[in-house]
This record gives structure tokens, sequence and C-alpha cells, in this order.
């Protein structure tokens, strides 16, 4: 099994060229789930004590198992938050998974760390964090949202003497739903501020809920969202970092969606006040093309996430050099993949000109999308989308209808779209990252609800 003979080299070809096929791709197909009954039948027991003939393995992915999972990369894929990995960054990943690379400490993977905190750095740039600011790449946007506020709570803890029985942290009711698990995880509490129509956490509301809450001390942290999930809306980042440093609160910022819009020009200062964040986290396996999964955690301050994550033991003693950088002391995590490496070498191969080119791209396919379903007379726009997130409603629907729609819209591989809740209201959404993604495509959903 470890050593590369004839059979390797079999296998090699069988995945190499199933790769490239599935590159070659244009467009990518949506594909769907089926049944647990329909997988029983059509793969049955996969694994066997013998093994099996590597071609029939292949195969079996190819015909039956890949299908049945929707295809994120798909310029159909209209729901949840898709992704569009470049096609350099897909291929880099089978390079790093082929390196072995572990990516925790400097001593065993500093070619990798140097690149990775290359990509970092642009993404820090963009929010316009200082020099020193830093970090490291995690799975995803609930990873980073945790680990950011671990050090948070900790640095609160190092600080203040009258530590309150449970700690808090303030957000907004339109804040993504892995923040209120991580709050959970930490034994702490939400602070939950209600939102406006806008759907944005407003500085004002903000200090009137410190301001009104019986015990606002036990508050340590406040997130902003840069692009909530459901709606598309950025906090008022500006009013929130000023009210966090009056008051001594660490300020994060939860980007996992939205934060790459940094690199648009036409947005950018929608996001004023990201620049005095604490932490933040954006998810270059969303908006900024790379695969699943890679989230980029940056600290203002990466010292002081090295003392909340820094593990010790007898045997990690000889990785602990101060002037070098071990990303497994800037996240809950110590084993680690090298994540970053293929968003680092798709940004190397194509230059940020270019990221900023396929952002705006998508940016403007939102915006035509909310034009053409607006002048459609049997949809209503919600609102104007602020990034890539459009929400419409369909005058009369039930939920029930808007579930049967969507449904069938994947049955019959048009798109995946799906509902939502918008202030109490079962409404259509749909999301736009694919830059590839053709105004065909909005008119055959528009069309799907007649």
């Amino acid at each position: 099994m470890h050593r590369y003979d004839a059979g390797t080299e079999e296998i090699a070809q069988l995945c190499f060229d199933y790769s490239i096929a599935r590159l070659r791709m244009d467009p990518v197909p949506l594909d769907g789930p089926l049944t647990l009954a329909e997988l029983e039948a059509r793969a049955g027991k996969t694994i066997t004590r013998e093994g099996r003939p590597p071609e029939d393995v292949m195969a079996l992915f190819a015909e039956v198992l890949a299908p049945a999972c929707v295809s994120n990369d798909s310029p159909k894929m209209l729901a949840f938050i898709p992704g569009a990995p470049t096609k350099a960054s897909q291929l880099f990943d089978v390079v790093v998974s082929a390196s072995a690379i572990y990516g925790g400490s400097w001593m065993e993977g500093s070619g990798a760390v140097y690149a990775e905190n290359q990509a970092l750095r642009w993404v820090a740039d963009l929010a316009g964090l200082p020099d020193a600011a830093g970090g490291c790449f995690v799975s995803g946007g609930s990873a980073g949202n945790l680990s950011a506020l671990v050090a948070a709570r900790e640095t609160a803890a190092r600080r203040r003497s009258d530590r309150p029985a449970r700690w808090r942290v303030a957000i907004g009711d339109q804040a993504h739903s892995s923040l209120e698990n991580t709050i959970r995880i930490l034994d702490a509490l939400p602070l939950v501020v209600p939102t406006g129509d806008d759907d944005r956490l407003d500085g004002a509301d903000l200090r009137a809920a410190l301001d009104a809450d019986p015990d606002p001390t036990s508050v340590f942290a406040v997130v902003g969202t840069g692009g909530t999930t459901n709606s598309g809306q950025i906090d008022d980042l500006e009013g929130i970092a000023s009210i966090a440093r009056e008051r001594g609160l660490w300020f994060h910022v939860d980007g996992a969606y939205g934060l790459a819009a940094l690199a648009a020009p036409s947005v950018h200062d929608r996001f004023r006040g990201v620049e005095h964040a604490d932490s933040l986290v954006v998810d270059p396996h969303k908006w900024l093309f790379a695969p699943y999964d890679c989230a980029a955690l940056l600290y203002r301050d990466p010292e002081l996430a090295r003392l909340a994550h820094t593990q010790h033991a007898a045997y990690l003693d000889a990785i602990e050099v101060r002037d070098e950088w071990n990303p497994s002391d800037y996240a809950y995590h110590l084993t680690r993949r090298a994540r970053g490496l293929p968003f680092w070498f798709s940004l190397a191969v194509h230059g940020t000109d270019a990221y900023t080119a396929a952002i705006e791209r998508t940016l403007g396919i939102a915006q035509d999308a909310a034009r053409r379903i607006d002048a459609s007379p049997h949809l209503e726009l919600v609102r104007n989308p602020e990034l890539t997130v459009v929400l419409w409603r369909r005058p009369g629907w039930s939920t029930d209808q808007y579930t049967t729609w969507s449904r069938q819209l994947l049955v019959d591989q048009r798109a995946f779209a799906m509902p939502t809740t918008w202030r109490g209201e079962t409404v259509a959404r749909a999301v736009f990252l694919n830059p590839e993604c053709p105004p065909e495509i909005v008119d055959d959903v528009i069309a799907s609800m007649q």
C-alpha cells in the first residue's frame, strides 16, 4: 500500500484521468442527492476484507457516488453559500495531498507556512490591519469564530480581576448560527441585539443594549458581521468598533462570506471599521475561489492568540521557538493540513487583480439578477442586494409551494435555489459567487415561478 508500484501507477492514472475529465466539464453539472435506499441499491457494500479492483471502485465513485453530490462549483448552484474554486486551486489541492505536509509548525512545514502567510498578508492588507497582524488557515468560519472568541475570552480573563460567573458575547440577531454555537461551547451566554428592517447590527442599537443590560461587565466581546449569510447585509462595523474600543471589548468580525468583497473597490468602503477588528474570519472556499476547507483567521495582535492557544507538552517543547510561526498556536487545532496552499497557489498564479475582477463580476451578476427579478410581473424583489445575496417573493405562495418549487428545480437540474425566512416571511433566496454564472440561469429560475 505504501510503495509506488505497478498497482499504484494504475490508481494514479485512474485518479488523474477522472480529475482532468472533471476539471474539463463546462458547464459543471448540478447533480443532486439520492435517498439512502437508492444508494444502497446502486452502490451496495463498498468496503470488503479482500479489497476491490481500483477500476471498479473508481467507476463506482464516478458513476454513482459523485453524481449523488451537488456540485458546489456549478453555475446553477445558488443555494446556501456556494463556491467557485479556480482550476489552479483545485489542481494544486492534489499537489498538497500528494506532498504529505504537516502544516502545524514551522519546524515541519516552514515553506508551506511561509506561503500561507503571504496569502494571509494579502487579506490583512485588504482589511487595513497592521503589519504585525497574523493568524492561520482553519477549516471554516465556525472554527475561526470559535478560535477567535477563545482568544478574546482568555485575554479578558487575564486582564480582569472581576471575572463574572458567566461570560457573555454581544451579537446581532442576524449573526451566523455558528456564533451562538461557539458561545455555548465556551459556556458563555449571548447578548442578542435586535436589528432593524435592514438586518444590520447598528452601533447605536448595540450601545442601547449594553446601557440597558443589568450586567454589561460580563460582556467580553462583540461580533460584527461582514455580510450576513441570510440576506448579505453588512453590519455597522465602524459604529461597533467605536463602542468596543470605548468599553474595552474584543471586536471580532465574522466575514466568512462577505469580507472577500474587500477586494472589490466598488463596495470596499461599506466595510469601514473592519480595520479596527481584533480578529476576523473570511473563507477563501466561499468567495475567494479556493477548494474546501479553507478559512483565513487573522488577529490584530497574534500574541494574544498565541497565549490562548499554544499547547504545552514535553514532546512539543522542540517546536516552541519564539521567532518562528507555528499555525497551531493561533487556533484550537494541533494537527493541521496546509489548507491555505491551494489559495496561495491560485493567487500567485493569477495575481490579485484577477481576483478583484472576478469578485466585481459576481457583484454585477447579482445586481443584474435583482433587476431581472424586479422587472418580472409575477415576482417582487425584497431588497436590492448589498453584496450577492438576492431575496425575492412570489406573491401568494405558501411555504409549501416555495419548498416544492425548490425541490423540483433541483430534480429538473435547472438550478439549486432555496427558500428562507426573512422577517417571518418565507421568500426565495439565491447567492451568486460564481463569476461564470450566465443570465440564462436567472431567467430560467424566474420562469420556473410563473
